[in-house]
């Protein structure tokens, strides 16, 4: 048996190594190869443990920054961070850590932005279709200038803003075509039986649900997007004559005339929309654009009546249509062209000003479409109101010239070319002015649908403060239980 005689210790590096030493020879030479190869695989042992460690603190650090930084990248650059010394300040939301990866694009097709915006709801009345979609047989219905009143219906059904509870909306929304039915013998719409739909649609709406009766049809939206609007007759002295219907006065109406003085066809509070115009056409039209040249100075394509006084006796247009063309039809920075062309929007891509007078009534459809296209409107009716003013600067991307003045045109159009010209084409290309005009089928967050919704809701924030109409009759909208309560 082998004696050992000794017992050492030894410290190597911070690892201790314990040698037993043997007087055998051939014992001691195998034990210093034993210790050698102890000695090898403690070392070796020690880097892989030593880089495991490494590589594990790493991995975790990395992960770690990686998860905290991820929300943060995905904000917007106008995101703003309190540093408040507030507490009520310094707590941080959540959705700064919401991942990016499942939100939804603010596109056309978004509808998740619009709810957070506008603090509103709309119930939208589901009529029988004789008051709406049985008039889309006639296809010129939903993409004529007119159209406006069938894109909002379909805008407003896509909505987030819409509420199937009736009970908790802040206004309702009365679907019914009234400009689609046609004379196409003048290409105005036959209005004759708007009064008697619109009064049917009401009696349907206040005998079916209590939301009329209680507030006598205040908080009742209803489109007028013909040429006197809520008068419902597309000529002015008849309009006039005939006035607002009774049972509309105190209801809301969407409509494209305005003007800005007292007229009995804007006696009731309204809200000036833009005619309808197609976004697919715009945005055809800018896309097949050939060069991005504009060759033509001054444009109009239209009617252009030599002798202006029709059948009827009416002047049309005040006869203005006919002064601009004997003055300028054969100046040769005048494009003016009296036949319909169904392709002009690609006239008005090549324009730098784009004539909009006034035809029956002061609103175009040229308006929107020159401002779409980045043709500079040059706006020639009196006194008009223009859509959405609060919003688009209208006299910072157009002209305004009086109807006296007609026959300047030149020499105004020459001086803004030799002035202004570029300041003004710089802040009509700004994206936001197309998109207010235009209604499309989802809404956007700043186009013509949203536009309404908001000068609705700036509507909804003052009613709650005082009353709109007379002072003696308020309604409050406190629901509880279900239950709407009238003062």
């Amino acid at each position: 048996m082998s004696e050992f005689n000794k017992l050492r210790i030894s410290k190597n590096r911070g690892f201790y190594n314990v040698k037993m030493m043997n007087r055998d020879p051939h014992h001691h030479q195998n034990s210093n190869n034993n210790h050698k190869r102890s000695y090898y695989f403690y070392r070796y042992f020690k880097w892989v443990l030593w880089i495991s460690f490494s590589l594990y603190f790493l991995t975790s650090f990395l992960i770690t920054i990686n998860n905290n930084m991820k929300p943060i990248s995905s904000l917007s650059k106008t995101t703003i961070i309190s540093t408040s010394t507030n507490p009520s300040s310094s707590v941080i939301s959540r959705a700064l850590f919401e991942d990016s990866s499942v939100q939804k694009p603010k596109s056309i097709t978004s509808k998740t932005t619009e709810s957070e915006i506008l603090p509103l709801k709309v119930y939208v009345y589901d009529l029988p279709s004789k008051y709406n979609t049985d008039w889309l047989t006639n296809k010129r219905c939903s993409n004529h200038l007119f159209a406006s009143e069938v894109a909002i219906h379909k805008a407003l059904l896509n909505s987030d803003v819409r509420t199937l509870n009736p009970f908790e909306a802040d206004f309702f929304f009365v679907p019914v075509y009234v400009s689609c039915n046609f004379n196409t013998s003048n290409g105005f719409p036959s209005l004759g039986h708007a009064r008697p739909l619109l009064k049917s649609a009401i009696q349907f709406v206040s005998e079916s649900a209590p939301f009329w009766n209680r507030s006598h049809g205040e908080d009742h939206v209803f489109v007028a997007s013909h040429d006197y609007g809520a008068c419902f007759h597309p000529m002015e002295d008849i309009a006039i004559e005939d006035g607002i219907p009774s049972f509309l006065k105190k209801s809301i109406i969407l409509q494209t005339f305005g003007v800005r003085f007292r007229h009995p066809c804007q006696e009731v509070e309204n809200i000036v929309i833009p005619p309808y115009v197609s976004p697919h056409k715009i945005h055809s039209s800018l896309k097949h654009a050939t060069n991005g040249k504009r060759d033509i100075f001054a444009f109009f394509r239209g009617k252009m009546e030599l002798h202006p006084k029709n059948i009827n006796g009416r002047i049309y247009s005040k006869g203005i249509r006919t002064k601009i063309w004997k003055k300028f039809s054969r100046n040769r920075k005048f494009y003016l062209k009296r036949r319909r062309y169904d392709g002009y929007q690609s006239e008005i891509v090549r324009s730098v000003f784009c004539l909009c007078p006034l035809g029956w009534a002061p609103w175009s459809p040229r308006l929107v479409e020159s401002v779409a296209l980045g043709c500079i409107p040059v706006i020639i009716a009196d006194n008009i109101r223009l859509p959405y003013s609060d919003k688009i600067q209208w006299s910072k991307i157009s002209l305004t010239v009086p109807e006296k003045d007609v026959n300047k045109l030149a020499t105004i159009l020459d001086h803004v070319a030799a002035t202004n010209l570029t300041t003004i084409q710089k802040n009509l290309w700004d994206p936001s002015n197309q998109r207010a005009l235009l209604f499309n089928e989802f809404i956007e967050t700043g186009d013509a649908t949203w536009q309404l919704l908001d000068s609705l809701s700036k509507m909804l924030h003052l009613s709650r403060r005082e009353p709109r109409h007379q002072p003696n009759h308020v309604v409050t909208r406190e629901i509880e239980g279900g239950r709407v309560e009238n003062s």
